[in-house]
């Protein structure tokens, strides 16, 4: 079955920077898109970025040009480098595709 599993949360300081993996299974992986979304405490969630299956991404204006979102189809990973962390990034960070939503990597960015 799909199965999408998130790893590289933590604990980073302002202005650090993480990277997020999506491990991606269960699907044709090259075939598809892949989203990051966030998830805040009390917040509704909300999309951060996304991946098409020929590579092009997009982002929502909140990260652009702090996040890069890339995809590595031989490993079938997705990645989201964050650059420029603020402690309005903190949040649980989940990917998503063919309908399907990983269990979350927690993201706390210190002020």
């Amino acid at each position: 079955q799909v199965q999408l599993v998130e790893s590289g949360g933590g604990l980073v300081q302002f202005g650090g920077s993480l990277r997020l993996s999506c491990a991606a299974s269960g699907f044709t992986f090259s075939g598809y898109p892949i989203s990051w979304h966030r998830q805040d405490v009390g917040k509704e969630r909300e999309w951060v970025a996304a991946i098409s299956a020929s590579g092009i991404a997009n982002y929502a204006l909140s990260v652009k040009g702090r996040f890069t979102i890339s995809r590595d189809n031989a490993k079938n990973t997705v990645y989201l480098q964050m650059n420029s962390l603020k402690p309005e990034d903190t949040a649980v960070y989940y990917c998503q595709g063919v309908g399907s939503w990983g269990q979350g990597t927690q993201v706390t960015v210190s002020s």
